[in-house]
């Protein structure tokens, strides 16, 4: 059990997503008993075991499926009928995701950050804000949480963003908000949300479109948040984390994001051809 635990302790200080599997109950002739562990690792890999043979390979199966939605699952097994193993007994196996503290990095400093940062570390995230205006981003202002004072693109270096980081992009200028979206769509993320309408949000891809191809965009949330109808900077607070708290648990409730909207794709297509001050005549795109 040494090695598991240890393994455990390595996720949950080393960042990614792993998932642990725990004996609960046994009935009959089983190939472990009750507290046995098997952990599957960020990269595929397993430490411990709960039994070997079919009904390893049964729970391996849940445990990447744990890893990649995030949902504990309880599994009561049958060897003998589910399985077809000779010891025939009943095991059931607690499935659950691991991993540490989730690191979300505000880019800017202002109310919609402040209350984000709030709400956000009581739901278990680690929280960094980027901004070069010392008066704003300041321990009076984020008292529990990690700060850099600079623009978001010259911080990426620093962050060094991994695969299971939450970005947001909540800045005072556009021009910032279009350099962190260019800077970070490209970089490792779980998930890259910007402020703003949908009429800025479709500036900004048009601008970057003509400017190169465009960075995967199947993580981006723009504009951020749900719709919940939010007006006041706490109101907007609570639609982005009530956003990343469902995507953390593998929900799709009704997000604001347009970036994957049909009327998107066709006016990227086109981007480097035209001015992109405004939508094109004969396409529909809601401010």
């Amino acid at each position: 059990m040494r090695d598991v635990t240890e393994a455990l302790l390595k996720v949950l200080t080393g960042g990614g997503r792993g998932a642990l599997a725990t004996v609960v109950r046994t009935t009959g002739s089983t190939p472990q008993r009750p507290g046995a562990r098997m952990l599957q690792l960020p990269d595929g890999s397993s430490v411990g075991t709960i039994g070997g043979g079919a009904v390893e390979a049964k729970v391996l199966s849940a445990l990447a499926s744990c890893r990649e939605s995030g949902r504990p699952e309880l599994m009561d097994l049958d060897l003998g009928r589910d399985l077809g193993m000779c010891c025939g007994g009943n095991m059931v196996v607690f499935v659950e995701p691991v991993q540490s503290e989730q690191r979300l990095l505000i880019f800017g400093a202002g109310h919609v950050a402040r209350a984000t940062a709030t709400i956000a570390e009581t739901v278990g995230f680690s929280v960094t804000v980027i901004d070069d205006r010392e008066e704003l981003n300041s321990a009076e202002r984020f008292p529990t949480a990690e700060r850099l004072l600079a623009e978001p693109a010259e911080a990426a270096a620093r962050l060094a963003p991994r695969s299971e980081d939450w970005l947001l992009i909540v800045t005072h200028d556009h021009r910032l908000d279009e350099e962190a979206l260019r800077t970070y769509a490209s970089l490792p993320h779980r998930y890259l949300g910007m402020i703003g309408s949908r009429r800025k949000t479709f500036r900004i891809l048009q601008r970057l479109a003509a400017r190169g191809p465009v960075p995967a965009l199947d993580r981006v949330y723009a504009p951020v948040g749900l719709d919940l109808g939010a007006v006041s900077p706490e109101e907007i607070a609570v639609s982005i984390v009530a956003e990343l708290v469902a995507l953390r648990h593998g929900k799709r409730p009704a997000h604001l994001r347009v970036v994957d909207a049909p009327e998107v794709a066709r006016l990227l297509e086109r981007a480097g051809a035209r001015d992109v001050t405004a939508p094109p005549a004969g396409d529909t795109f809601e401010p």
